[in-house]
């Protein structure tokens, strides 16, 4: 019995030590278990594989996939990176920019500012076509001109006083609808994510008049059409106590984990220690500096259960 618990460690955690990592390479392929059918069947693996959505919100989605391998996960990573497809400004039309950044470099910084619209309502632009049209083309307009205020008071250096319009944000992006745009997309909203993305500073006289045609990209060919800012995984912690912990020792513990962690019940008068939420740690492995508690917690992580995270 105690032999068949080593070898389901082995399979199914990744053991943390004090001075190393232990169990870090997949070894349930077929045949290397006596006793273990690890040949890959479909339907085992679609009773064993879900997601789980733990979080979602405006800009974080996080979500575990449970059952599979680095490879796959990771796989999931890199085709959120770079194969999900978005609308990105691609062409810029300078027709007037006084301001003080260049052509090249406002051309830049508009094409890495997301855009707030549906990729699957329009096609790839086909390559070597100048001219968009209305079903591969969003047309933006960014026209901004900086002046003085007249009631500012005369003592005043606040730019915020002083002048009008001399911060220029995403939000003064308009979209222009192309050929019947209006038509297709009645109840259209296109827009930037974030309507308070600084472009550039403005003093009066000087001026913005730009037109942007967006089209629909994946990350692969350029990083600003890539939906997720950033996309990560990392396994589940796994978190044992192998004897109770009571009084100093378990006010000690709490504190080597993340908050949240561990928590202290009070049980017949004394304060026991217990794992309340092993997820939340980072796994700094702190526990291990004391002498009195790294041979009472074993760290590990589950093998094949993933805390998948995207931030946009």
């Amino acid at each position: 019995m105690a032999a068949k618990r080593g070898t389901d460690e082995m399979r199914d955690r990744v053991v943390l030590g004090e001075f190393g990592v232990h169990n870090v390479h997949t070894t349930d392929f077929p045949g290397n278990y006596p006793g273990y059918e690890d040949a890959w069947d479909r339907r085992r693996f679609e009773e064993a594989f879900r997601v789980d959505i733990i979080r979602e919100e405006e800009g974080a989605l996080e979500f575990d996939m449970v059952g599979i391998d680095a490879a796959i996960a990771n796989a999931f990573r890199r085709i959120l990176l770079a194969e999900v497809p978005t609308m990105a400004v691609e062409k810029v039309f300078v027709y007037n920019n006084t301001s003080i950044v260049q052509d090249e470099i406002l051309a830049h910084r508009l094409g890495l500012i997301p855009i707030r619209a549906d990729p699957r309502l329009f096609e790839y632009r086909n390559q070597g076509d100048e001219e968009g049209t209305e079903i591969d083309t969003l047309q933006f307009q960014l026209k901004i001109k900086c002046s003085r205020n007249p009631q500012a008071a005369k003592e005043s250096s606040d730019p915020n006083e002083l002048y009008f319009n001399h911060k220029v944000y995403s939000k003064h992006m308009t979209w222009v609808p192309l050929g019947n745009q209006t038509d297709l997309f009645p109840d259209a909203d296109f827009r930037p994510v974030h309507d308070d993305i600084l472009i550039a500073l403005l003093r009066p006289g000087q001026e913005i008049d730009v037109l942007m045609h967006c089209v629909k990209g994946i990350g692969k060919d350029h990083a600003k059409f890539s939906p997720v800012a950033t996309a990560s995984y990392r396994l589940l912690p796994d978190i044992t106590l192998l004897q109770p912990i009571e009084d100093e020792a378990a006010e000690m513990l709490q504190k080597c984990f993340s908050p949240g962690v561990i928590e202290i019940q009070n049980i017949k008068g004394k304060k026991v220690a217990r794992v309340a939420n092993a997820r939340l740690d980072t796994f700094s492995r702190e526990v291990f500096r004391h002498e009195g508690l790294k041979n009472l917690v074993r760290l590990a992580r589950v093998r094949n259960h993933y805390i998948c995270s995207n931030h946009s």
